[in-house]
């Protein structure tokens, strides 16, 4: 044969075969090729299953006393590894035996394999959770810097060259007890999303929810929030209602920072996979204890019993709850844990009810006080130390009243004199209403003192009663947050006030001592004028002096201008008076007749003024008063 022909022979048909083996191979061809891939299948398969088997059964604690008594993930974290990914190559085995051959008995060996394997694994998710009870308390958990985040996860594990030891060595940078804690959450992880890809997500969740279920139980318990009704709430004394309200707000600062926020760390961990699973079990672990955690104030502030202090307890539950909001709307998210949400909303609402109802009660206190009881002195009035002690309390609230009465109306001015209510603020400039509301409580206090300083007999007395007790509303203004709130024209304001008071005081009180001197004290006077005129001073001072030797100014400010006012008026006079006229009265013998007193007697004299009685000056002060009393006392009698 020629060799063309035998070229053409061999190679004609080379094209056209490469393309049937492309397109249509023939049934010989095509039956060979689905032969080897079946033989290749099978054996992939049976080794699979093989490889499945032999850890499976190793860990199966039916049929070894070796596994019923050892924990897998304990005794080697690396098999534990292995073991999780053996079941879920023989996860992939089994859906392709499915489509395959549904009866084949390699299916049934691999659906055996799997149930004895998700047995194993609800042991050891059980294990692992009840073991680290103390590791996965949510305080420890909610160290984690974020939910999604974990410091070891199933990669960690893949390198089949680590090692037990180096898996433990990546904890160096955190506490013990987060090391632990992250591990435990790790292994939790690799088996919850073993068993959901395995279809056995309902016996992984049980397990999860009774455990930790009991745990958010038990720390609402140990915090003391026991569930209560209305009925009983009204039924205590306010002492034991104060102690619970006590125990709760440190109680929902334990929540709120560990107890929830741990178990949604945990919960978003473990079953990363998948968000209904996530919102289902946080759900039902959480929702109950914390309906009951943040529906404690809604009844607290129900209650009937409104003694002083329950204002500054409804605003410390407010403030807890509001300034935790943001953390309580990402903690309770999910839509399933919305009542969780409105409960603490609602105990906001009930809250802010409570606390306008209680400042209406508190201006109406004030306003229905009917004591006439004139205070020794004209010193301070209880209504002035119990309104300003409460008063102050209020300003260290400033930033919750100010949401809580944003939307309150103005409080109307006809009910008191038009001249008290000279508001600091110009028309045109906002005027927080929490410095609204502070001012009008004041300005309701200032009218009552008004009315109250009205029984004084003595006129004189009622202007330094004024002056007392508006001094001491400056003074606790000036020492606390109030100052921010009326700011510092409406102090300087009302202490013109204060110094009005004490001049009028001062007029009508020492009037006649002033008066008893010359106009002109240097001028010359017969012996006979000099003598009377030393007379009518000493007689007028006597009278005054004691007369004045009761009345208080507890205020020391306060108490050295009126005597430093009074001294510059009297002493001034007198000393000219006394260096220029003593002579003229006679000689020595003559003179400590009717010259009962030197300039600087005056002023020692004035000096044990307005401490009130001997007894409430010191020891000394006493002491030395007395003496100058007695000193008084006999010179004029004779």
């Amino acid at each position: 044969m020629p060799r063309k022909g035998m070229r053409s022979l061999c190679f004609s048909s080379r094209t056209p075969s490469f393309a049937l083996s492309r397109q249509s191979m023939s049934p010989s061809t095509t039956s060979l090729s689905s032969t080897r891939r079946r033989i290749i299948s099978e054996s992939m398969i049976e080794q699979t299953i093989d490889a499945a088997a032999t850890i499976i059964m190793k860990w199966d604690a039916d049929a070894s006393a070796y596994a019923k008594v050892t924990s897998l993930f304990y005794e080697s974290k690396k098999e534990a590894m292995q073991f999780i990914r053996s079941v879920n190559e023989l996860q992939k085995i089994m859906h392709l035996l499915v489509s395959e051959d549904s009866g084949s008995e390699k299916l049934i060996l691999a659906q055996n394999l799997m149930q004895i394997a998700m047995k194993r694994l609800q042991k050891e998710f059980y294990q692992i959770l009840s073991m680290n009870r103390a590791h996965l308390d949510p305080e420890s958990v909610s160290t984690r810097s974020s939910r999604t985040s974990a410091r070891s996860s199933l990669s960690d594990y893949d390198d089949e060259g680590s090692t037990e030891d180096e898996i433990r060595v990546v904890g160096d940078s955190i506490s013990e007890v987060e090391e632990v804690s992250s591990m435990a959450m790790s292994d939790l992880k690799s088996i919850a999303d073993c068993m959901i890809a395995s279809g056995y997500a309902k016996e992984c969740i049980h397990i999860y929810k009774i455990i930790r279920k009991s745990i958010i139980d038990e720390g609402i318990y140990k915090l003391g929030i026991e569930k209560m009704s209305s009925s009983q709430i009204n039924k205590m004394d306010w002492d034991v209602l104060d102690l619970k309200i006590k125990n709760w707000l440190e109680a929902v600062k334990v929540s709120i920072r560990t107890l929830f926020t741990g178990e949604r760390i945990l919960c978003d961990h473990v079953f990363a996979t998948s968000d209904s699973i996530r919102e289902s079990c946080f759900t039902e672990i959480s929702k109950e204890g914390a309906t009951l955690l943040f529906g404690f104030p809604e009844l607290a502030a129900k209650t009937k019993r409104s003694p002083p202090e329950k204002m500054f307890r409804v605003l410390d539950m407010y403030t807890a709850i509001s300034e935790n909001w943001q953390e309580i709307e990402t903690i309770f998210s999910f839509e399933s844990t919305s009542a969780v949400r409105s409960e603490a909303l609602n105990s906001l609402v009930r809250l802010s009810e409570s606390v306008r109802s209680l400042l209406t009660d508190f201006e109406s206190t004030i306003q229905k006080d009917s004591s006439k009881v004139m205070i020794p002195g004209g010193g301070l009035h209880s209504l002035t130390i119990y309104s300003m002690n409460y008063l102050t309390l209020l300003a260290d609230y400033s930033n919750v009243l100010t949401d809580i009465i944003s939307d309150w109306p103005a409080p109307a001015k006809s009910s008191l004199p038009k001249s008290y209510f000279d508001s600091p603020y110009s028309d045109d400039s906002p005027v927080p209403p929490i410095s609204v509301q502070i001012a009008w409580l004041i300005l309701v206090l200032l009218c009552k003192l008004d009315g109250k300083a009205k029984h004084y007999k003595d006129v004189s007395l009622s202007y330094l009663f004024l002056a007392n007790n508006l001094q001491h509303v400056i003074s606790r203004v000036r020492t606390s947050n109030l100052q921010y709130l009326l700011g510092e024209e409406w102090i300087t304001k009302h202490e013109a006030k204060v110094s009005q008071f004490a001049a009028n005081y001062e007029r009508l009180a020492w009037g006649q001592v002033f008066a008893s001197l010359p106009e002109n004290p240097t001028a010359s006077m017969s012996p006979g004028a000099a003598k009377e005129c030393f007379r009518k001073f000493n007689s007028s001072f006597e009278d005054v002096y004691w007369k004045q030797s009761s009345c208080l100014v507890p205020d020391s400010k306060l108490r050295d201008e009126i005597k430093l006012s009074i001294a510059r008026k009297l002493v001034t006079v007198y000393r000219e008076f006394y260096d220029a006229q003593k002579s003229t009265v006679g000689d020595e013998r003559t003179a400590r007749l009717f010259v009962r007193f030197s300039p600087e007697d005056l002023g020692n004299y004035l000096s044990d003024l307005f401490f009130g009685t001997v007894n409430s000056g010191s020891s000394s002060t006493s002491s030395s008063t007395s003496s100058r009393r007695r000193q008084m006392r006999s010179p004029l009698r004779v």
